[in-house]
């Protein structure tokens, strides 16, 4: 099961606040304004800043 629509409708990077997307592997998501990236795991997303990686 993937991350449901509405849930990417309101979540938002914590570090910046800005939209994230999932992205097309669909195994994180990334934010579209400090390019972070959030892990998924078991279909939940790890929304943690000391857990994201940094993607330009």
């Amino acid at each position: 099961m993937a991350v449901s629509p509405e849930l990417l409708e309101i979540l938002v990077c914590p570090f910046c606040k800005s939209k994230v997307h999932l992205k097309e592997d669909g195994s994180s998501l990334k934010c579209v304004g400090c390019y972070r990236v959030y892990p998924i795991r078991d279909d939940i997303p790890i929304m943690l800043i000391d857990q994201a990686t940094i993607e330009p």
